[in-house]
């Protein structure tokens, strides 16, 4: 665990923070946490619940990397071989000391981080246009190959070009931390509980995950800690509670 959490982004130019709110724009309330603390569900209700009454968008700000390996695993016959062979080099990836596997998967992951930094430019179109933003996931540059920090960085590049690409991706990462959401909500559940919601994630990985989080700041932004291994209806109402101040509308009154 110690040497995960050394996984920090090489040091770049890093550009100021920039908080949310200090711009005329929509607000923006980003849900992370360890899978399986309902992230995903709580953003499609609390997106449903907002947008009766007030414009409201939902981005995804994670990689979506893991779910396509899962369904990579269901092909018959070689799709379990694709599954473990994309796993051992996303995890040496991701590992201090060991060295990034080649430079296609170095291009992998790099095309993955673009497609979240494209979201990302996305969701600051709709905040400009004053539009409330809710996003699953939040892109962080404080611990590398995990919780959505950057994938390159943490592992040793093996070529020129390869370099090149770590220092672009950090770049990348670093643009969008520096961009801190209005309100954080982190969803802190154990591994097992993890585990008993998501039986198909491995529960090591669950314990690593759980336990950055705990780690992560997101360069500072106002963070609300929710306990997410209690029951859906405690854990929204909390939620309801928490992005009140930042509706125009009365949500909790709403929906009674």
């Amino acid at each position: 665990m110690e040497l995960l959490l050394d996984n920090k982004t090489p040091p770049i130019e890093k550009a100021p923070y920039q908080k949310a709110h200090t711009h005329p724009t929509g607000k923006l309330i980003a849900l992370v946490g360890c899978d399986g603390s309902g992230k995903s569900s709580l953003t499609t209700d609390l997106i449903a619940a907002i947008q009766k009454y007030t414009p409201v968008k939902r981005y995804y700000l994670g990689l979506g990397s893991g779910d396509l390996g899962r369904k990579i695993g269901q092909i018959p016959v070689v799709g379990s071989w694709i599954e473990n062979l994309l796993k051992q080099r996303a995890t040496t990836t991701r590992t201090k000391g060991k060295k990034i596997p080649g430079v296609m998967t170095a291009l992998v992951v790099y095309f993955f981080s673009l497609r979240r930094f494209c979201s990302y430019l996305k969701m600051r179109r709709a905040l400009k246009a004053g539009i409330t933003v809710i996003t699953d996931r939040y892109p962080q540059a404080e611990i590398a190959g995990q919780c959505d920090g950057p994938g390159l960085s943490a592992a040793k590049a093996g070529n020129r070009f390869v370099s090149w690409l770590v220092r672009s991706e950090a770049a990348l990462y670093q643009r969008m931390a520096s961009f801190q959401p209005d309100l954080v909500l982190r969803l802190d559940v154990d591994p097992e509980t993890a585990h008993a919601r998501k039986p198909d994630h491995d529960i090591e990985a669950l314990r690593i995950k759980s336990e950055i989080m705990q780690h992560l700041t997101f360069g500072g932004a106002h963070m609300e800690v929710i306990d997410a291994t209690r029951p859906y209806k405690a854990v929204w109402k909390d939620i309801v509670r928490l992005v009140q101040p930042y509706l125009t509308v009365d949500l909790a009154s709403n929906q009674k």
